[in-house]
């Protein structure tokens, strides 16, 4: 998808996704927190405007926000979010961003868009910022006839990408809310815990 030209012409249907996830994605997050002693670095993979990272924050953990669009990074700085810094950078070359490592890593809507090269320079990226023990949390539509316009992913390629993460969970996310056609998307959610 070409998220740049999204974000010119202000068309961003998965910022839609938020608010209809958003009780899922505080369930998931609620989760997370009752099985630590304490918060740590958070990392918001693919944060477009930093809906996501907001409520990181807020939870109290130290984000970082990582985009490819330096527009939607211009709009997530602007929001002046105390504990949460943005910066441009490509998920699939985390390396090069120099953003040290991370307790949580977060992933809404964002590895689903990309293809299998991508995907696993993802993997390796992510693996070499995770602390040990540290957790991936991802919410990704699953592979459907409209996958070239919206994207998604089977468990397999996602589980192909992470060899160095162990699945600790994999669950149907609720549809309510969405219109189509993401109500046909079957959204997963996945925890991971870092091997």
């Amino acid at each position: 998808m070409n998220y740049t030209a999204y974000y010119r012409f202000g068309v961003t249907p998965w910022e839609q996704y938020a608010e209809a996830a958003a009780d899922s994605v505080a369930a998931m997050l609620d989760g997370e927190e009752a099985a630590r002693d304490r918060l740590g670095r958070a990392l918001d993979l693919g944060c477009g405007r930093g809906v996501f990272s907001a409520e990181l924050a807020r939870r109290g953990w130290e984000v970082v926000g990582l985009d490819l669009v330096p527009k939607a990074i211009e709009a997530a700085r602007a929001r002046s979010i105390p504990g949460a810094t943005f910066t441009v950078g490509d998920v699939t070359d985390l390396a090069s961003a120099g953003l040290g490592t991370f307790d949580l890593l977060l992933d809404i809507g964002c590895f689903q868009g990309l293809d299998a090269e991508q995907r696993a320079a993802y993997g390796r990226g992510v693996t070499a910022l995770a602390k040990p023990e540290a957790s991936l949390l991802m919410l990704e539509f699953g592979p459907t006839r409209l996958r070239s316009m919206i994207g998604g992913v089977s468990e397999t390629e996602v589980r192909e990408a992470l060899p160095d993460w162990d699945l600790d969970s994999s669950a149907p996310a609720p549809t309510k809310g969405l219109g189509w056609p993401m109500n046909r998307t079957s959204p997963h959610w996945y925890r991971f815990t870092r091997a």
